[in-house]
């Protein structure tokens, strides 16, 4: 581990910090090329109803579109939580090079946890990949987005009075169904 790998996990942090604001679960990654930060971003599946709107898949999509190509080789991705199946099929397809995660995700982590793609040998592509930069950190900003939510059930995030995503006029509320966090309209 570097220590340019503590600062791009800081900047992922903060990209994460700014999700909960909107309604989303606080993870952020950041996308890094020969010392250039091609693109950084937080979930966006609540607030563009996409369930494809992974931190990861936002940045990929972005950094594709700003080199003009799909092939990410040599770039490095930080993310704060394990990527999940879907992610890691993308940081594959997308041929990137090297992939550093906080805090491993013992319910999806598709990178050591629960599954490990990435290790795959069957697949053309490895990815490198180094997890738990910054773990605490990333394991405290989910800890406390979902405490808040099961201390009230039905509390809207964000600014308290149901203005999550005030600007784009809509109103956010959670809630359980079978066990499971759920978003009310």
């Amino acid at each position: 581990m570097v220590d340019t790998d503590h600062a791009y996990m800081q900047m992922a942090l903060e990209k994460a910090r700014l999700a909960p604001s909107f309604g989303e679960v606080p993870i952020g990654a950041v996308l890094v090329m020969d010392g250039q930060v091609l693109a950084q971003a937080h979930n966006f599946r609540e607030l563009w109803q996409d369930p494809t709107a992974h931190a990861e898949v936002v940045v990929i999509r972005e950094a594709a579109t700003r080199l003009g190509s799909w092939r990410l080789n040599g770039a490095t991705l930080y993310v704060t939580l394990e990527p999940c199946a879907m992610c890691a099929g993308a940081i594959i397809q997308s041929r990137i090079s090297r992939l550093v995660f906080g805090a491993m995700d013992p319910k999806a982590g598709a990178c050591g946890s629960l599954f490990n793609l990435p290790e795959e040998r069957r697949l053309n592509h490895r990815v490198q990949v180094m997890g738990g930069v910054l773990p605490r950190d990333s394991q405290e900003l989910m800890q406390h987005f979902f405490r808040q939510l099961r201390s009230t059930e039905t509390q809207p995030l964000g600014d308290g009075n149901g203005q999550v995503g005030a600007a784009q006029g809509k109103e956010h509320h959670w809630s359980t169904v079978n066990g499971h966090w759920q978003r009310k309209a």
